[in-house]
């Protein structure tokens, strides 16, 4: 008897067709991506072997629409990065920004660091360490989330890494609505902000992605430390059309 779920170390099945639209010229790239998760993703206990069959529209396209969200040359701190869905590869789309990969478990930082550098994502950087330990230390312009935690909770760890006007973009399921309004008055209480719920990558991946999005609209935040960059002066334009 055969079992229809795939082995650590089997090929990832072939992107469909609406992967070259999305990904453009980051396609390479992501196939490579797809290759990493569906052997090493595997075998280290990332990803689970069911996922294999669903890589590109579950996971890879799904995290690839967000892009849309973040304008051009915008800096993203990714928490709770695990295999790198989905900082890893809206790093590997978007070599305009600059990615901060930050995951507090060793093995899943060791992955990352050999998918950044097999892929050669200069803009990409692998950072060991739990949110609020960051807080004080990065100070950016959006936080990218999925599956992390709660909307309350992980808005705790994420509001005080964003600027003035930056926003968490957290990827949420069919039940993102429920949770906003179950959270929204704690997540405000926090730290001023405005939160609403958006589909992002229609016509790309069925169903679209669902973010949460809260943006900050006040100072707040603590101050960056030394080593952090400075923010960027200027209004951003938005990201690209592909």
């Amino acid at each position: 008897m055969t079992s229809d779920v795939e082995e650590p170390g089997a090929a990832p099945p072939a992107p469909p067709a609406q992967a070259e639209a999305v990904f453009g010229d980051s396609l390479p790239k992501a196939r490579r991506y797809a290759e990493l998760l569906a052997d090493d993703g595997v075998r280290r206990g990332l990803i689970g072997p069911r996922e294999v069959p669903r890589l590109w529209e579950r996971h890879l396209i799904n995290c690839a629409v967000v892009e849309e969200l973040i304008p051009e040359g915008a800096e993203v701190v990714d928490i709770g990065s695990g295999a790198g869905l989905p900082g890893l590869v809206l790093g590997m789309m978007r070599p305009d920004i600059r990615m901060v990969l930050l995951e507090p478990l060793l093995r899943r930082t060791v992955f990352l660091d050999e998918a950044v550098e097999i892929l050669e994502l200069s803009n990409v950087v692998v950072r060991r360490g739990r949110a609020e330990e960051a807080h004080g230390q990065l100070l950016t312009d959006f936080v990218t989330a999925r599956a992390v935690a709660p909307l309350p909770r992980l808005a705790g760890w994420a509001l005080p890494l964003l600027r003035k006007g930056g926003s968490l973009l957290a990827l949420k399921g069919e039940q993102a609505e429920a949770e906003l309004a179950a959270g929204r008055e704690d997540v405000s209480q926090m730290r001023p902000s405005v939160s609403d719920v958006i589909r992002v990558g229609r016509g790309k991946v069925d169903p679209a992605t669902t973010v949460v999005r809260v943006t900050v609209t006040s100072d707040g935040g603590p101050p960056a430390s030394a080593g952090s960059q400075k923010a960027r002066g200027g209004k951003k334009k938005r990201g690209r059309k592909r």
